[in-house]
């Protein structure tokens, strides 16, 4: 039924709960596990007079610190993958994609002819998530295709 699942990670271990459940519809419906991470650019720093346009600021670090965000979530993905792999026996890929996490994601599953998203959410309500914003709840008003959503337990410390 599922050709292709997309498991939206963001790194945290919240995120990777949803693995188990992604692993067992991949081995119900033969399908190929596409584990998926956006990393988006760093926000600029303006300075502003009212009634002025803002000035950004240059830190210099900005491209450096996205090479360094795309070669983390690289290893990250690889790693992850190749355990599941071999865990699994499933097929397993991955990709990374610079951009905002919930757009990424919908506009991926459009290109790649994912089936099914797999996604936690982080709980969040309230301000933290008017703050924030919600991926999976972009995701869910966005996109046109099934997605399998949990609600993680919280990490104990």
């Amino acid at each position: 039924m599922f050709k292709k699942i997309m498991v939206c990670l963001d790194g945290s271990k919240l995120a990777e709960q949803i693995l188990p459940y992604a692993v067992e519809e991949a081995k119900r419906f033969a399908s190929e596990l596409v584990l998926f991470k956006a990393f988006s650019e760093s926000s600029t720093i303006s300075l502003a007079l009212p009634g002025m346009p803002g000035v950004p600021i240059d830190t210099g670090n900005v491209e450096k610190n996205l090479k360094e965000d795309e070669r983390e979530s690289e290893m990250y993905l690889k790693y992850l993958s190749e355990k599941l792999q071999g865990e699994t026996g499933l097929t397993v890929s991955y990709d990374k994609v610079l951009g905002n996490a919930g757009p990424a994601i919908v506009e991926y599953c459009a290109d790649q002819e994912i089936e099914l998203i797999a996604i936690a959410t982080h709980g969040r309500s309230g301000f933290g998530r008017a703050v924030l914003g919600s991926i999976a709840d972009y995701v869910i008003r966005h996109s046109r295709i099934p997605i399998l959503l949990i609600r993680p337990k919280a990490e104990k410390k």
